[in-house]
């Protein structure tokens, strides 16, 4: 989440008193909507936190036979990698989904982020199914991903090995829906609080002051624009939201935008539009 790189990299380079981990499946719509929160929550007190990432791919609603080709899959090379090996041996969806994302994510957590973000574009704005692996391939061009290494990684047991340890993670913690925050603090004796499901950016905010035992002041928020650029889609509740402004006060700020060319209205959706697409 890179909405101002120098509050980024001084961020970075600071110890957190907070870990949250974030437990997602790609293709679950409530954490595609959580979205806009977490990027508020990250702007205004990313400074006291790290978000960690951890995939589900929703495995509880599989059923028994489909437990038994993750287990069969998990152990060999080459899953996914060409469309015959997904027509002849074909992978639950969430289970792909899941484990592109982990193949991104062996060329860095920020390459991760964007992937996902690609994908979850494709399945939410775009209406489209992951039917091939040529939908993944896209999502990571438009990532901006090495796509020969992310074929590669697709194809290795070094993803298969990190989607696995996520899993894991979810175990260990009892996660059973996404999607679910989990807030640690610095003190290891002191229990962690698990929240699933979507609430009002309230909550978490006094989830954090509950865990830094204080009440930070919160960073000032960037502008509109620049929080469209980073955020790529957002829908006039999402600027509602983050900005607390009214809803008819979002929508003109969009249309303003729109009349520069900076965004252009997909359904309920708006999108940044790339400087270098602007000049073509």
């Amino acid at each position: 989440m890179k909405v101002n790189e120098k509050q980024i990299d001084q961020q970075e380079g600071t110890t957190k008193q907070l870990e949250i981990y974030l437990f997602v499946d790609p293709l679950c719509p409530d954490c595609w909507a959580l979205e806009p929160v977490l990027k508020k929550l990250w702007m205004e007190y990313g400074q006291y936190f790290t978000l960690r990432h951890v995939l589900t791919g929703q495995l509880d609603r599989l059923n028994g036979v489909a437990y038994k080709r993750i287990d069969r899959h998990a152990t060999r090379i080459g899953i996914a990698c060409e469309d015959e090996v997904l027509l002849e041996t074909p992978l639950p969806i969430p289970y792909v989904a899941s484990l592109s994302v982990k193949a991104a994510e062996l060329q860095g957590r920020q390459a991760s982020i964007r992937f996902l973000r690609q994908l979850q574009e494709i399945v939410f704005i775009q209406g489209k199914t992951m039917t091939d692996t040529s939908t993944l391939i896209q999502c990571a061009i438009d990532a901006g991903l090495d796509v020969q290494e992310f074929i590669n990684d697709l194809s290795s047991p070094t993803a298969v090995k990190a989607f696995q340890c996520d899993l894991k993670i979810s175990a260990e913690m009892d996660v059973r829906e996404v999607p679910t925050l989990v807030f640690f603090n610095e003190n290891i004796e002191d229990e962690g609080i698990k929240i699933s499901g979507c609430y009002p950016y309230d909550v978490y905010v006094d989830l954090i002051h509950e865990m830094l035992g204080f009440h930070p002041q919160p960073s000032p928020l960037p502008p509109i624009e620049q929080f469209l650029h980073h955020a790529q889609f957002v829908t006039i509740d999402d600027i509602a939201m983050v900005y607390n402004i009214p809803r008819c006060k979002a929508e003109c700020e969009l249309k303003k935008l729109r009349l520069k060319q900076k965004v252009e209205q997909i359904g309920s959706f708006w999108r940044w539009i790339d400087k270098e697409k602007r000049l073509g």
